[in-house]
């Protein structure tokens, strides 16, 4: 298998698809609930969790076979169904349309991986063994997650906050970057933010004093 390439992508707005409804089928749809996707569903049968989130209308669902007109407009699908011919041929429609797919536990069905992913806020970690061992991607998680405990979330808010304060002021531009540079540091980010602030409030004083 060639390398995978790694990114985080944008789904707001996006047709997404799921063909599967059951306890498999919930936890990919659950992974997306959040991304702003325009998510369908299609499956002949559907988990509590997946009705109830179609009564919210956080999802369409409808309780039918697939067909593949459902394939027409839709970025990416994910296929969660125990019969092999079934995934085989909608993976086959998928490449023919030239929709992202994603045939769950067979890997040579599948254009991309759900990674197993730590999330703290706007910080998340994910980790793939490309479908080779789903439970070693688990195990790994679940080192990550004792090591960025949830206080890492709030940071992360606090370094995106910093960062925008550091290029809205009129530091230099070496002095920004070497600011940006240390924000990695819970010090350096405190020093940061209290010398922008300091510059910003020193221009809004001069400011005052010209008006004067």
């Amino acid at each position: 298998m060639t390398s995978l390439f790694p990114m985080f992508l944008k789904l707001s707005g996006r047709k997404c698809l799921f063909v599967g409804a059951a306890e498999v089928g919930e936890s990919k749809i659950a992974g997306v609930l959040e991304t702003g996707a325009h998510i369908r569903v299609v499956a002949l049968e559907a988990s509590a969790a997946v009705r109830q989130w179609a009564r919210d209308g956080k999802l369409e669902l409808e309780l039918r076979a697939f067909a593949p007109e459902d394939l027409n407009g839709v970025f990416l699908t994910v296929v969660a169904t125990s019969s092999r011919s079934l995934n085989e041929r909608i993976y086959g429609e998928a490449q023919r349309r030239g929709v992202l797919c994603n045939v769950v536990d067979v890997p040579d069905l599948c254009d991309f991986f759900y990674p197993s992913v730590v999330r703290r806020g706007d910080l998340q970690i994910a980790v793939s063994t490309a479908g080779q061992s789903p439970s070693l991607a688990q195990k790994i998680r679940q080192q990550l997650e004792k090591q960025f405990g949830p206080g890492y979330a709030e940071w992360v808010a606090e370094l995106g906050e910093t960062r925008r304060l550091i290029l809205a002021s009129d530091l230099d531009k070496g002095r920004k970057l070497e600011l940006l540079h240390s924000l990695a540091s819970r010090e350096a980010v405190e020093s940061a933010r209290a010398e922008a602030r300091n510059r910003n409030t020193n221009r809004e004083l001069a400011a005052m004093g010209e008006r004067k």
